[in-house]
C-alpha cells in the first residue's frame, strides 16, 4: 500500500497532547532501561564478567562463554514475544508495558547482587544464566509494547518520527551504560572495578526502574486498541491466538525479519564486538573504546530521529535502503580504520557506522507497526523484533569474535555485508507503508 490516507488522526486531535507526552516519555524511558541493561552486560561481558563467572580456561574462552551467556538473553526474547504478544493483543498494550518493565528492572538489579564463581561455585554461573533468561523474556514483550503505544497514539503524518523515539532508546541506553561503566572505571582502580565496581552499573537500574514505573503507571491504553476492542465486543467472533493468526500469514513477518537481519548485526558489531576487538586485538585502552562507542551512540540516536523524520517525507523503503547500502560500503573501511591503530580514526570508524545504523533503524519501528492489523499487531511486531534477535542479535558478537580470531577481519566484513544484503533484498520486496491507517 502506498501513502494510504489516514481516516483518523490520533496524537494531533483525538488524543490530548499531555496524554501523548506521557506515552512518549514512558515508552522511551522503558526502551532506555532495556538497552541500558543489554549494553551494560555486553560491555562487561567483553571486559570483566568472563573470569568472574566462568571457571578456568584462557581469556579467549572466557570471553566467548560470557558473550554466549549474553546470547542466552536473546534466546528467551522470542518466547517473551510470543507470550506478551498474545496477551498484548488480548488484554491491551499498557498492562504489558508495566509488567515487562518491572521484570526487566528487577532482574538487572539482581545481577549486581550475585556472588561470583570463586565465592559459591557453579551456582553463580547458573544464577547469572537464569537472570539473563528473565531479562530476555521481559524484553521480548517490552519493546513491541513501547513501539506500538507510540505508533498507535502518534499522528500518521509524523508516525515515523515519533515511533523512532522508543527505537532510539537503544543508543541512549548504550550511552548511559558506557557513561556509567566509564565513570566507575575512572574513579576506581582496575582491581577494585574488577572485584566489585562492576556491580554499581547493575544496581543503577534501581532508580531507573522507579522513575520509569511511575511514568508508565500514568499512561492510558492505546486509543487504536480501545477502538478495536469495542468493535470486537459489538460483533463477537471466536478468534484463534493472534500469534497463530500471524504465523498463518507469514509474509510480513519474513520481510520484517529480513530487514532486521543486517540492521541487528550492524548494531552489535559497532557497539559490543568493537569493544572486545579493539581492546584485546589492537591494545586500545578500554576507556578510549568506550568513549568511541558513546560518541557513536549519540550519532546513532540522532540518526534514528533523522531517519524516522525522513521516512515521513520520502517513504519508509527509500529511507531504509539508502543507509543500508551505506553500511555495506562502510564495513571494509571501518576495519581498515581500526587496524590503523589511531584513536581519532577509531572514533571516526565507529561514529560513521553507528550513524548509518541509526538512519536505517529509525524508520523501522513505524514500518513494522504498519505491516500488521490491530488485532495481531502486537504479536506480529514482537515476532519480528524478537525473532530477529535469535537469527541476528544473539549470535552476532559471538560470530564476529570467532571470525576475527580464526579467520581475520575480512571474514567479519563479509559477514556484515552478507547480512546487509539480505536487508536490501527484503526492502526491495516490500510495499510502501507510509501513512497507513492503523485503525
Amino acid at each position: 500500500m502506498t501513502n494510504v490516507p489516514a481516516s483518523r488522526a490520533t496524537a494531533d486531535s483525538s488524543v490530548s497532547r499531555s496524554a501523548f507526552r506521557r506515552v512518549l516519555a514512558g515508552s522511551t524511558a522503558g526502551a532506555v532501561l532495556e538497552w541500558y541493561d543489554f549494553a551494560l552486560y555486553g560491555i562487561l561481558a567483553a571486559t570483566v564478567l568472563g573470569p568472574l563467572f566462568f571457571p578456568g580456561g584462557n581469556g579467549f574462552a572466557q570471553l566467548l562463554l560470557a558473550l554466549a551467556t549474553q546470547g542466552l538473553g536473546f534466546v528467551a526474547r522470542p518466547i517473551g514475544g510470543i507470550v506478551f504478544g498474545h496477551l498484548g493483543d488480548r488484554l491491551g498494550r499498557k498492562p504489558m508495558l508495566v509488567t515487562t518493565f518491572l521484570l526487566l528492572g528487577l532482574s538487572t538489579s539482581a545481577i549486581g547482587l550475585l556472588p561470583t564463581y570463586s565465592q559459591v561455585g557453579i551456582g553463580a554461573t547458573i544464577s547469572l544464566v537464569v537472570l539473563r533468561l528473565i531479562q530476555g523474556f521481559a524484553l521480548g514483550g517490552e519493546f513491541g509494547a513501547a513501539v506500538l503505544m507510540v505508533s498507535e497514539y502518534g499522528s500518521p503524518k509524523r508516525r515515523g518520527f515519533w515511533s523512532a523515539w522508543p527505537q532510539a532508546g537503544a543508543p541512549l541506553g548504550t550511552v548511559l551504560a558506557t557513561a556509567v561503566v566509564g565513570g566507575i572505571a575512572l574513579v576506581l582502580p582496575d582491581n577494585a572495578f574488577d572485584q566489585w565496581g562492576w556491580r554499581v552499573g547493575f544496581l543503577f537500574a534501581i532508580p531507573l526502574l522507579v522513575i520509569g514505573f511511575w511514568i508508565r503507571r500514568r499512561i492510558d491504553e492505546s486509543p487504536v486498541f480501545q477502538e478495536a476492542r469495542a468493535r470486537a465486543a459489538a460483533k463477537p467472533v471466536r478468534e484463534r491466538s493472534s500469534i497463530l493468526e500471524t504465523l498463518a500469514h507469514p509474509g510480513p513477518v519474513l520481510r520484517g525479519l529480513g530487514v532486521r537481519l543486517g540492521e541487528n548485526v550492524a548494531f552489535y558489531v559497532y557497539t559490543v564486538f568493537v569493544v572486545a576487538y579493539a581492546t584485546k586485538t589492537f591494545g586500545y585502552e578500554k576507556s578510549d573504546v568506550l568513549l568511541a562507542v558513546a560518541i557513536g551512540s549519540l550519532l546513532q540516536f540522532a540518526g534514528m530521529l533523522v531517519g524516522g523524520h525522513w521516512s515521513d517525507r520520502v517513504g519508509r523503503r527509500i529511507a531504509m535502503l539508502v543507509p543500508a547500502l551505506g553500511l555495506a560500503v562502510w564495513a571494509p573501511v571501518f576495519f581498515a580504520i581500526v587496524q590503523a591503530d589511531a584513536l581519532p580514526l577509531l572514533y571516526l570508524g565507529v561514529g560513521v557506522g553507528a550513524a548509518l545504523h541509526g538512519l536505517l533503524a529509525g524508520p523501522e519501528a513505524a514500518w513494522i507497526a504498519e505491516l500488521f492489523p490491530t488485532r495481531r499487531r502486537f504479536a506480529g511486531a514482537s515476532l519480528v523484533f524478537q525473532g530477529s534477535s535469535i537469527i541476528a542479535g544473539a549470535p552476532a558478537p559471538l560470530i564476529a569474535v570467532w571470525l576475527a580470531e580464526k579467520q581475520g577481519p575480512t571474514a567479519v566484513v563479509l559477514y556484515l555485508v552478507g547480512t546487509i544484503a539480505v536487508t536490501v533484498v527484503a526492502l526491495l520486496l516490500s510495499a510502501e507503508t507510509r501513512g497507513a491507517d492503523l485503525n
